[in-house]
């Protein structure tokens, strides 16, 4: 597996750290996926854009819905995010 250096949230500044506070408030901690964007804020700043948009925007299917798909899909995957 590929080793990458990542910004821990105490050493974040800047764009990073608002990203590492906004992930804190939403889910407790920073977890592995923000974190691996880390050395790119800009990065992460617009997946983060683009996971609040598929999962809280208006939808014909509803947040639950939304977030049962992503189970699925990260089962088909492997993933155990």
């Amino acid at each position: 597996m590929a080793y990458i250096q990542t910004i821990q949230p105490e050493d974040a500044t800047g764009p990073l750290r608002r990203e590492y506070e906004n992930a804190i408030f939403r889910a407790g901690k920073v977890w592995n996926i923000p974190r691996i964007m880390s050395p790119n804020p800009r990065v992460l700043t617009a997946s983060m854009a683009l996971y609040m948009q598929t999962m809280h925007a208006p939808s014909p299917i509803s947040r639950a819905q939304r977030e049962m798909l992503a189970v699925v899909v990260s089962k088909v995957n492997d993933c155990h995010y």
